[in-house]
């Protein structure tokens, strides 16, 4: 199902006196509703969730837990008609007076599996009330008082962080679930596995469910997060009405060909709703997100290669947090070689894996002409940053080791590489940098002088390797521009670069 358009009013932009005027009234009206409507709204939502509980807490009543993995009787599905008659009156207390529900949803024994998207806020929680499908949701949630007890009820498949094989158990229970022949309640899944601002739809995940992780990278972040997502409850509350339109599109059933690969199975599940919402498609995951948004003295460009980089890594069924203990061998294999470039087929036979499109994509990216060869220190310091995004330093520390003499230092030129290569730019100036660092003008530095300048002025990077510096055209140029500002689209249909991959490199 779709989940369409419910949520804050749009921002005001004043531009003349009308719309300062505009926007005074719009504060004035915010600011009433505050003091009135908010807080029999939120009083009205409060007592449905507690007036929901003894219908929940009875129905679970003298349960063992393995009593709560078995499917529903007919008189849970009674309860779950007065749950669904509570949850639909705590959203007309919220301003959602009617919802609009276009097509058919499909019966459990027609589809065991509903995935919803895009998933955006709170709101998100209403297609669940109305169908009480189970979903996929992290195991201390069931602990939270009240709360924990209306989601137990629905049968959660619950997914443990303390557990390593937790994720093998959750496909595993999702398929056990799936084969019931309808007995079980419908799984809903949040394919996109975190919140996203609804202008694109991220990659799905064949064959693996993940449970959302708002995973930000301080505690002031996390904070505001969070005060953001309060802040969207607090004005949809404070509306009259809330619009909100849920569509069932037709169920989906994978071809031979789609059986045979998740992975296309996915990618045109995500496009048919991704048609029906009107939104573009990208393959940036959460994880590129991370590495995106990672802290540390190298930020990554809006234009950087890494990005695809990273998704290609995936593709090639690599998983950077697994590959971060190798780094070690791979760039003392790297160092033997020193200057000397690989082949394609040299390539694959250090990776271990096939030749096929995705290696050949990934080849590309660090081709420097035509000649087809690469240099294998260049890969690695890629793979540092992927694997360690916020950990710059220790990304730049391994590269001088590969680059250095066997006096320990670098010339300018494999500085220009380590740093290019670290911030997944095709061209860099550092011939200031390196001055800088250079103090006595020997023409050489080494790791210590990088460290203690780096030390003493930890804003280098925006001083020194400004975006000015580097090429417009770079290797993401010849991806179509995202609609929001942030996500190129990478749909297959729509990469040029994929009928030319060395163009990724040369542009």
């Amino acid at each position: 199902c779709n989940l369409a358009g419910c949520g804050a009013p749009h921002a005001v932009v004043p531009s003349d006196n009308s719309a300062w005027r505009g926007l005074l009234l719009v504060t004035s009206k915010i600011a009433f509703m505050t003091l009135t409507l908010f807080p029999i709204r939120l009083f009205f939502a409060a007592f449905m969730m507690l007036l929901a509980w003894p219908f929940a807490f009875i129905a679970s009543m003298g349960s063992a837990e393995r009593e709560l993995e078995k499917p529903l009787s007919w008189w849970r599905k009674v309860v779950d008609f007065l749950l669904k008659a509570i949850m639909r009156t705590m959203w007309l207390a919220g301003g959602f007076h009617w919802i609009n529900v276009k097509g058919r949803q499909a019966l459990p024994a027609e589809a065991a599996i509903l995935t919803l998207a895009p998933h955006s806020s709170y709101f998100d929680a209403i297609p669940v009330t109305m169908t009480m499908a189970s979903i996929v949701m992290k195991a201390e949630s069931k602990d939270i008082p009240v709360w924990g007890t209306l989601i137990k009820y629905i049968r959660p498949v619950f997914v443990s962080r303390s557990d390593q094989d937790s994720r093998r158990k959750t496909v595993e229970e999702i398929k056990r679930r799936a084969q019931s022949d309808g007995k079980w309640p419908q799984i809903m899944i949040f394919p996109e596995g975190t919140c996203t601002n609804r202008s694109c739809l991220i990659t799905f995940k064949p064959g693996r469910v993940r449970h959302s992780v708002y995973c930000l990278f301080a505690i002031f972040k996390t904070c505001l997060f969070y005060f953001l997502r309060l802040e969207i409850l607090w004005l949809t509350l404070c509306q009259f009405h809330n619009f909100v339109e849920i569509e069932f599109l037709p169920v989906y059933i994978p071809s031979e060909e789609e059986k045979k690969n998740p992975s296309l199975y996915a990618n045109n599940v995500r496009r048919v709703m991704a048609e029906a919402l009107g939104v573009s498609v990208t393959d940036y995951t959460f994880e590129d997100c991370q590495l995106a948004l990672a802290e540390g003295q190298l930020r990554l460009p809006s234009n950087t290669c890494l990005l695809e980089f990273a998704k290609l890594v995936r593709s090639l069924g690599l998983k950077p947090e697994k590959l971060e203990k190798d780094l070690d061998r791979y760039s003392q294999s790297a160092k033997k070689m020193k200057e000397k470039r690989v082949s394609l087929k040299e390539f694959a036979a250090y990776l271990e894996v096939p030749i096929s499109d995705t290696l050949e994509n990934m080849f590309a990216l660090f081709v420097e002409n035509e000649d087809g060869v690469i240099d294998l220190r260049e890969y690695v310091t890629a793979l540092s940053v992927v694997c360690r995004p916020s950990k710059t330093l220790e990304t730049i520390q391994l590269a001088f080791k590969m680059y250095e003499s066997q006096n320990g230092t670098i010339i300018e030129n494999d500085l220009a590489c380590i740093l290019k290569t670290a911030l997944g730019v095709s061209e860099l100036n550092v011939t200031d940098l390196f001055k800088a660092i250079d103090a006595e003008e020997k023409g050489k530095i080494t790791y210590d002088d990088f460290y203690r300048y780096t030390e003493m002025y930890p804003d280098f990077a925006e001083e020194y390797l400004n975006h000015d510096q580097m090429e417009v055209e770079n290797c993401l140029k010849t991806s179509l521009p995202a609609p929001n500002g942030f996500c190129t689209d990478f749909s297959p249909e729509n990469a040029d670069d994929k009928k030319n991959p060395l163009q990724k490199k040369l542009n």
